[in-house]
């Protein structure tokens, strides 16, 4: 009887144990499931993101390109195909997803997708909350009047959520001697710059604090006026305007050509009343890659070639 007891004890012994193993087991399972996140403040709100996240949509296509110099292309599995940089048109394979327009998300494509991060910018913002019931969004938008750390902030935010803070740093100290290169040029140089955006017939001029005020605010080349109005859609200009003004460097973006329409920039510009400013009798009209300035600013890859783009205009 006593044997039977110490037995049967024994037996009871084995299960709690094993109980409790099991338990503990459960435990840190659950524990090694639970996701490690970053919490990332945007245009839109704060978000908690999953720490490198596997599966990305994205419709932010200067985070695309960020995305891209830090080597995780892979990473992306939907994005719009329709006005896509032509520098970025590897994106255009097949094996990534198209998820509708820039203005007129695919929601159903992305929720098949299944992604861990949704990357818009301000075309979407307006649809945020329909983007966020589908996965964590970050509403990523360039402050126009303070580019640069504005610029900076977004590319160190992807780099927390990647595990990239070290690439991240090398590409942006890069950067940044590229933009004293062009601003110690610019004051070498002198003269004034005007930036203009054409759209089939009509010029837009764009000034400081502007969407393209870059090349005013961080590369230093002084704007030939000084009150033009700082908007999204530029302020609406002439040719008459242009030769008014007279500027030294005359800096020309195409969004025809943008958006995949036939390219028509140079025949608005350089017609008779043009042709009489000291930007054209110097040659120093250039026209800026519409990839890089229209669609895709604000990426590793695009500041980079914008600013060599400015430097070269002013040589």
């Amino acid at each position: 009887m006593k044997k039977l007891s110490l037995l049967i004890m024994a037996l009871i012994t084995v299960l709690v144990v094993s109980a409790c193993g099991n338990k503990a087991a459960d435990t840190d399972a659950k524990s090694s499931s639970k996701k490690e996140t970053v919490t990332i403040k945007h245009n839109s709100g704060t978000t908690d993101v999953p720490k490198n996240p596997k599966k990305v949509v994205v419709f932010n296509f200067g985070m695309l390109d960020t995305l891209d110099e830090l080597g995780l292309s892979d990473r992306v599995v939907g994005l719009p195909k329709q006005t896509l940089p032509s520098y970025l048109k590897k994106y255009k394979d097949s094996k990534y997803e198209s998820v509708g327009g820039l203005k007129e998300p695919d929601f159903e494509k992305i929720a098949e997708l299944d992604p861990d991060l949704i990357i818009i910018e301000g075309r979407q913002s307006e649809q945020y909350d329909e983007f966020k019931r589908i996965a964590p969004t970050i509403d990523i938008e360039l402050d126009q009047k303070n580019y640069m750390n504005s610029f900076k902030e977004n590319t160190e935010n992807i780099g927390k959520i990647f595990g990239k803070e070290d690439a991240v740093k090398e590409a942006l100290a890069k950067i940044d001697d590229k933009v004293e290169k062009a601003n110690k040029l610019a004051k070498e140089k002198g003269g004034k710059g005007l930036v203009v955006l054409t759209s089939d017939k009509q010029i837009s001029a764009y000034g400081s604090g502007s969407r393209f005020g870059l090349i005013h605010d961080v590369l230093g080349v002084e704007p030939v006026d000084k009150n033009i109005e700082a908007s999204l859609h530029g302020q609406s200009v002439s040719s008459e305007y242009i030769s008014e003004k007279n500027p030294d460097y005359l800096f020309v973006i195409d969004r025809s050509a943008a958006i995949g329409e036939k390219g028509t920039a140079k025949e608005v510009i350089e017609n008779e009343i043009v042709k009489s400013t000291k930007a054209y009798k110097k040659s120093h009209i250039t026209y800026l890659d519409p990839g890089y300035w229209y669609l895709s600013g604000g990426g590793l890859e695009s500041v980079s070639e914008m600013v060599t783009e400015v430097e070269n205009g002013l040589k």
